[in-house]
């Protein structure tokens, strides 16, 4: 007895007879209530109060329904309401009555009239039916009663009516792709951002439960989409009316900024509404410049053709994260600089290869997105490359020999000996000059671990990860030059994080140090 169906909406107006419909009136106090399709509707009386009063006879009824009607259908309520159509269910009644059982009768009154027209010009036997082609602004009841050979049963109606209006969609923000991650400008630059956004009420659907599609009635033509409201925030907080301008079309809505600063930096929220509905959605800006130049610099030692720096990070990075620092040098000579290193990250550094007679000076720059700073930290001394001085040899002792007579002997033998000197030795365990900084990367991003070691003789370089040494490890590159000690880890994983540790032996000794790496996994 379950199923679905598909009906169209009765042709007939609210103020016009009842001479084809009375049949599906109130149900009377018999019980027996005639087919939709029956003729016979003349021994049915008139009604005489709106549906949400119909039951009132049923209480007033002498005597029990007869139980060879069905009684009323259990739980009728509304499925869906769109701008033509409306679908109800039902579940079948408690007692179907001792007769055979025909089906169920759909009808509805609209507000405002006193007839119930049926839906189905027969009895249909199914549970949920959708009625189609109503028009913009209907507001009737429903009610639905089953029938048997007996007759029709109590209907069971729904307490409020049903109202046909327009569906209105909540808007829709289309973020554009470029927009969707940070948007970096620079300082002076012009922040443009257009957001589209979609409104206004879906296209028609058919809702219907079956595959049946009866002719289309005319609805009253459309007044036009309403235009949203649109507002925008900066981090929670209202705009900068004199430094911000904001359009808002039908489409879409326009953030301008002329020139960029740094207060700019943050989240704007765009609230589009309409009708009580809301759709948000949140850009992230973020305006930079170039560093500023790195603190003090000052020149630690020099050895060898060697010579050690150290500075401090800039007060300023611009608004985002360093890149490095370049290192460049100078000769006294010349005064022309030469770039050492460029996007170095930590803060000591082993400048390498000097001229032995040079003096040199060095200078530290900073650098992020929009570049190299403005100025560099210049060294206040000099490191003089020394040449090294061997000790000096003795002259020669000139011995003069005389014929040796008895009166000229003296003495027992006479040894010359020339004056020793000691050979300066420049041996030395290993120490670090620069340990290793912790770190943190971004998976699948190669990252370096640095750090500076001095010895003599040249030691040997150990990495190890975890306390396990990682030599000869496809995924580890291992770099040794002037000193600096480099470790390469190729596209790191979350499984890459842990404590990182370079050792450096040599002869006279070892020294180690540490550091812990932490790959961050996405999301």
């Amino acid at each position: 007895m379950t199923g679905k169906a598909t009906s169209e909406a009765p042709a007939r107006g609210p103020g016009e007879t009842a001479s084809e419909s009375a049949d599906v009136g109130p149900p009377e106090p018999s019980g027996k209530v005639a087919a939709p399709e029956s003729t016979g509707g003349d021994q049915a009386p008139k009604p005489q109060e709106p549906a949400p009063q119909a039951p009132a006879p049923a209480a007033t009824k002498p005597a029990p329904p007869s139980e060879d009607v069905p009684s009323a259908p259990l739980l009728l309520a509304v499925e869906d309401v769109s701008e033509s159509s409306v679908a109800v269910s039902w579940e079948p009644p408690e007692r179907l009555g001792k007769l055979g059982f025909q089906g169920y009768v759909l009808e509805l009154r609209r507000e405002g009239a006193s007839e119930w027209v049926p839906v189905n010009a027969r009895p249909m036997m199914v549970t949920q039916q959708t009625v189609r082609n109503l028009a913009l602004g209907d507001k009737f009841f429903v009610r639905v009663a089953a029938v048997n050979s007996a007759g029709s049963g109590p209907p069971a109606v729904l307490d409020q009516p049903v109202h046909i209006q327009e569906t209105i969609e909540a808007p829709k923000i289309r973020v554009p792709r470029h927009l969707r991650q940070t948007y970096i400008r620079q300082v002076g630059e012009t922040i443009n951002l257009q957001i589209p956004f979609q409104v206004g009420t879906p296209p028609a659907q058919d809702k219907s439960l079956c595959g049946n599609q009866g002719p289309h009635l005319s609805a009253p033509p459309s007044q036009g989409n309403p235009k949203p409201q649109a507002s925008w925030t900066h981090n929670g907080h209202a705009l900068d009316s004199q430094r911000v301008n904001v359009r808002t079309g039908d489409q879409d809505s326009i953030l301008f900024i002329r020139s960029a600063q740094r207060s700019d930096s943050g989240c704007y929220e765009l609230t589009a509404q309409l009708e009580g509905l809301e759709a948000k959605a949140a850009i992230n800006v973020l305006v930079i410049e170039k560093p500023g130049c790195p603190g003090t610099i000052r020149l630690l030692d020099v050895w060898g053709c060697n010579a050690a720096l150290e500075w401090t990070p800039p007060q300023d990075t611009g608004g985002t994260e360093l890149l490095g620092y370049t290192v460049q040098k100078a000769d006294k000579k010349t005064g022309q600089w030469f770039t050492v290193l460029e996007r170095y990250h930590p803060t000591t550094c082993t400048v390498s290869d000097l001229i032995v007679g040079n003096s040199y000076s060095f200078r530290v720059f900073s650098e992020n997105l929009c570049g190299l700073s403005e100025s560099a930290a210049v060294t206040k001394e000099l490191a003089h490359i020394q040449k090294t001085v061997s000790p000096k040899r003795p002259p020669p002792i000139n011995l003069k020999f005389t014929p040796l007579s008895p009166r000229n002997i003296v003495s027992s033998d006479t040894v010359a000996k020339p004056k020793s000197f000691v050979e300066r030795d420049f041996s030395e365990a290993p120490s670090f000059t620069q340990p290793l900084a912790d770190h943190t990367s971004t998976p699948g991003y190669s990252t370096q671990l640095f750090c500076s070691v001095r010895a003599s003789p040249k030691p040997k370089i150990i990495w190890m990860k975890n306390k396990m040494d990682i030599q000869g490890d496809p995924r580890y590159r291992a770099l040794s030059e002037q000193g600096v000690c480099t470790l390469e880890i190729r596209k790191p994983s979350p499984f890459d994080s842990g404590v990182y540790t370079c050792k450096a032996v040599n002869a006279l000794g070892e020294a180690a140090v540490d550091c812990r790496l932490e790959v961050k996994g996405e999301g």
